[in-house]
């Protein structure tokens, strides 16, 4: 039974459609937008590939992160903590303003999905290192 409605479909992201390079790291990394969303608790979703040895910056997201490990090896840190490793399957959370990083280690890459909330247009605040 079909019905008629006069809300859209949402859009199909097509894999690779949104693939770019990022500066926010110790070397660029690949990040492809899933969902961008810049009002205020409005979802953001990115998957993200890490060469070995290439970590983010240390940032913050206003209203938290998740991360969920999709292959390789990669590590978590959360400042003042030491790095813990990430394999696929595993998910971190890290709390609204918390300052953290992560990437990849040495001898691995690392591909990773984050969801986070936007607040006043953002997601992210990337810090000084």
């Amino acid at each position: 039974m079909n019905q008629t409605t006069d809300r859209q479909a949402p859009p199909i992201h097509r894999a690779g459609s949104a693939t770019q390079r990022s500066p926010d790291a110790s070397a660029p990394f690949w990040v492809e937008m899933l969902v961008e969303n810049d009002e205020d608790g409005g979802l953001t979703a990115t998957r993200c590939t890490l060469d070995p040895g290439t970590m983010t910056r240390w940032h913050t997201h206003p209203h938290g992160q998740i991360l969920y490990a999709l292959s390789g090896v990669g590590l978590a840190e959360r400042d003042g903590d030491a790095p813990v490793k990430l394999r696929a399957g595993d998910c971190i959370t890290f709390a609204p303003g918390e300052r953290h990083r992560h990437g990849a280690t040495p001898g691995s890459t690392f591909a990773y999905i984050s969801i986070q909330a936007a607040q006043n247009g953002s997601a992210v605040t990337w810090l000084e290192d």
